[in-house]
């Protein structure tokens, strides 16, 4: 009987789970969304390319909760601290929304605080 039960309390702690991770948008979604951005992020292309904005426009519709946003606004911070920081790579990633006549309502950069996302 206290199997049964642990097994129940897991199964309902893994549901919960899964309840949870889905209402915001996973840093793989963000990644796969935003790598076709990565050329004119680097500075190597001197606009983005369509897929890049297609790919924001998909994240922007998907990130359509506050918890969607920060969730996004973190792995996107994450992303352009590994950028290196560069002025002209950050200036070019925060850009992308912008050129792509996007608003995601998350700004690209290393230093946003993500908890003050709405």
């Amino acid at each position: 009987m206290a199997r049964l039960v642990g097994a129940v309390v897991v199964v309902a702690a893994l549901a919960a789970s899964l309840q949870t991770a889905s209402a915001a948008v996973s840093c793989s979604e963000v990644t796969s969304a935003v790598a076709p951005c990565l050329g004119y992020a680097m500075g190597s292309t001197s606009s983005p390319s369509p897929s890049c904005c297609s790919g924001v426009r998909s994240l922007s519709s998907r990130a359509s909760s506050t918890a969607d946003r920060q969730a996004a606004c973190s792995c996107l911070k994450s992303m352009t601290g590994r950028l290196g920081g560069g002025g002209a790579s950050m200036s070019n990633a925060a850009n992308i929304p912008s050129k792509c006549g996007v608003n995601v309502g998350v700004p690209i950069s290393p230093n946003v605080d993500c908890s003050k996302i709405n």
